[in-house]
């Protein structure tokens, strides 16, 4: 079957469009504060809307049909076209004059992996930091609408638990119609982000940083708009517990915030992931807490104001923090944890590699993943007394196919895989041991800070151009769930069959 090369240009143009709408909000920010901008951010909204306008324009006349292979061309080079127009804002005003420094900050932004290489933040005009931040907004609440709406015709797990987004076991519809389900969750996003906005400026942020820093914890971004991150307010505890109930929420199934609206609580309490999730947090934060008021020196590590409320409180509250910006792959920052004590840089580094739940806007393996390979390992030791007995993997009570759980364990080798191959690459461009392995595992899961010369405290200004493509890569593949972008790179996947 030939592949519908008019509807995949159509939804590419439509993206196109999406973008030049943003980037109109982006210049009626930069106008309100009147940062010099305005004019360039406008000629990239312009030349955003009538390039997808072009595009929509020559192919309207397409078969509405969309088979999966043409699913999944239109979500990897979705992402890629969204990328390469998102750049203009930052080329246009002169911001991020590089193509490949620019690309690698809107990839990183769309991503949601919050990875920069603008060295002075607060010297930036405000419309490009709201720009910056929308790019955040715009990535997490479009894994959620691909998760629910498009992903699922692709049959890698869709509402067999949210598709490229989750492989794993059948989560629940919120509505018989999936659009509306999108809907749903959409309004559940937005209103995180107003909820936020509003908390953080009576917390006591201007209000401009208050809306850029709610656009990046829903979407579990992590970019920000000062130099130290939210260390920056160490001296205000009230505002980093506000991002730090919002990084939760973040990392958490939206379909479990459904039912919590609904008066459901019973159902989330029940769900599994969620129960696991939360004993993840409590059990890794008491840990990092005990070993930070114990063996490290905060006043060293964090950036300014270490503590306001007593060297306990800071301990857990510096632990709590980092652990949920880690674990739901947020990235933003309130001390230097490769401080810490050796033990705490492995241990913040084995993070990396856990994620958020399925259904939410972290990136990593995910939580569900994690319990479904630990549940089924124990069951091989069954097995291996009982080979006659049926033993299947069971999630909220229900049995799992044979079929997800190997899609599950496929999934997490070529995860493996793909880390081992990501830390090799860099280890080409002279990078140590540290700084490569870091990189790799910080790209690939969408998390932001890495280790080495690019921990929490730096940027990635210093990683050579081609490093910066590769980043970008493993940003787009972690994304999007390995599968859906590396099956294009199979000979089969182009074969008209």
């Amino acid at each position: 079957m030939k592949l519908n090369y008019k509807i995949i240009f159509h939804f590419l143009g439509l993206l196109m469009l999406f973008n030049g709408g943003f980037m109109l909000l982006s210049s009626l920010v930069s106008f309100l504060y009147k940062d010099g901008v305005t004019g360039s951010l406008s000629l990239a909204a312009i030349l955003a809307l009538v390039l997808g306008g072009v595009v929509m324009l020559f192919t309207r006349k397409h078969n509405k049909e969309m088979n999966k292979r043409e699913g999944y061309i239109v979500v990897a080079f979705g992402w890629i076209i969204m990328a390469l127009t998102g750049t203009l804002p930052y080329v246009i005003t002169g911001s991020i004059p590089s193509f490949t420094n620019a690309f690698f900050e809107t990839m990183s932004g769309y991503t949601t992996t919050g990875a920069s290489i603008l060295n002075d933040i607060e010297a930036m005009p405000k419309g490009i930091l709201f720009w910056r931040s929308l790019t955040h907004w715009i990535g997490g609440m479009g894994i959620i609408v691909l998760a629910i709406a498009i992903l699922p015709l692709l049959g890698i797990g869709g509402m067999q638990m949210f598709a490229a987004e989750a492989p794993g076991p059948s989560a629940d519809k919120l509505h018989p119609r999936i659009t509306d389900t999108a809907k749903r969750l959409w309004l559940i996003y937005f209103g995180y982000t107003a909820a936020e906005t509003l908390l953080l400026s009576v917390a006591g942020m201007s209000f401009f940083d208050a809306i850029n820093h709610a656009l990046c914890t829903v979407s579990t971004g992590g970019f920000s708009t000062k130099n130290a991150s939210v260390a920056h307010w160490n001296g205000q505890p009230v505002i980093q517990y506000i991002i730090i109930i919002f990084m939760f929420l973040a990392g958490t199934n939206f379909v479990l915030s459904y039912f919590a609206f609904k008066g459901k609580v019973q159902k989330v309490l029940h769900d599994e992931e969620f129960k696991l999730y939360f004993k993840f947090i409590a059990i890794f934060t008491i840990i990092a807490a005990l070993l930070i008021y114990f063996r490290a020196d905060v006043s060293v590590s964090s950036i300014e104001h270490p503590m306001v409320w007593g060297e306990g409180e800071s301990a857990v509250r510096h632990a709590l923090f980092q652990v949920l910006a880690i674990v739901t792959t947020t990235g933003f920052v309130t001390a230097d944890y490769t401080m810490w004590t050796p033990f705490l840089v492995v241990f913040f580094f084995g993070l990396m590699f856990l994620g958020g739940s399925a259904g939410s806007t972290s990136g990593g393996v995910k939580v569900v993943r994690h319990m479904l390979l630990i549940k089924n390992g124990f069951l091989e030791f069954k097995r291996a007394l009982h080979p006659s007995a049926i033993l299947p993997v069971r999630y909220n009570k229900k049995a799992i196919s044979g079929d997800i759980v190997f899609n599950i364990l496929g999934f997490f080798i070529l995860y493996m895989l793909s880390f081992i191959i990501g830390a090799l690459v860099f280890s080409t461009f002279q990078l140590d041991f540290s700084s490569s392995i870091g990189l790799a595992a910080s790209s690939l899961g969408n998390v932001g800070p890495a280790l080495g010369d690019f921990g929490p405290v730096n940027n990635y200004a210093a990683l050579p151009s081609l490093a910066q493509w590769w980043a970008s890569f493993l940003m787009l593949i972690g994304r999007l769930e390995l599968f859906t972008v590396l099956v294009l790179f199979t000979p089969f996947f182009w074969r008209n069959r």
